[in-house]
């Protein structure tokens, strides 16, 4: 363990940057999936189905495909987002490859947040919808209002699955040279060899870590929904 001890620092900033790639990911997945669940229960055929074919597209291609063309098409294609690492947060600059890799992540996930966004939506009864059109509100106005709300309640075990895929999903960039917690410690195996199994365990101690803390974060939320 000394391996792991002696480059502390490395350690705790491997799992920063594991860290920085979920919550980034894990905002923008939410926030495009919710858009496409709304679109996929929506009244416009044009949008359900282009939101659909989004699922389709994303869901049934493998995450390493996605990062190899936010890898090598992007730049080609004039998106090398240099423009990205003049910015410095907390002493931390921000690297090209840490925005492609968020969006390949955020492109990803939202696919599977979507579903489970639209699974909640169609455990709502279908009269609450229809009350809420009835007294005037707008398709938008009864998702926001009446919907998603009670919906909310019915998605929190779905999208933690979904969040809790994406840590371990965070692992991928490793391959394609982001310092984060994988990378980080297939260098220390290749530097301390007669160390391997303690490097393991501690790295997989910190994965360990977070995926609990998101599943405590969504076993709390969901005792408060069920006591409101």
């Amino acid at each position: 363990m000394e391996a792991v001890f002696s480059n502390f620092d490395e350690y705790l900033k491997a799992f920063g940057v594991t860290l920085a790639l979920f919550v980034v990911s894990g905002l923008a997945s939410l926030v495009l999936g919710l858009i496409l669940a709304s679109l996929r229960v929506g009244p416009v055929s044009v949008m359900r189905r282009a939101a659909g074919l989004y699922v389709t597209i994303f869901r049934n291609t493998p995450l390493l495909m996605i990062f190899v063309f936010m890898a090598a098409a992007m730049p080609k294609l004039g998106y090398n987002f240099k423009w990205v690492e003049n910015i410095e947060i907390a002493g931390w600059s921000v690297s090209a490859f840490f925005v492609r890799s968020t969006i390949a992540l955020t492109l990803y996930t939202s696919a599977f947040v979507c579903e489970a966004f639209r699974s909640g939506v169609n455990s709502v009864d279908v009269g609450q919808a229809e009350a809420a059109r009835a007294v005037g509100l707008t398709f938008f106005q009864s998702m926001r209002y009446v919907v998603l709300p009670q919906a909310l309640r019915a998605v929190v075990p779905p999208l933690t699955s979904v969040q809790v895929a994406l840590i371990k999903n965070t692992s991928v960039a490793a391959a394609f040279g982001m310092a984060e917690a994988t990378a980080t410690m297939r260098s220390l195996t290749n530097d301390y060899g007669s160390q391997r199994p303690e490097i393991f365990l501690l790295f997989a101690i910190g994965y360990i870590i977070i995926v609990e803390a998101v599943a405590l974060s969504s076993y709390a939320l969901e005792r408060k929904w069920k006591v409101a």
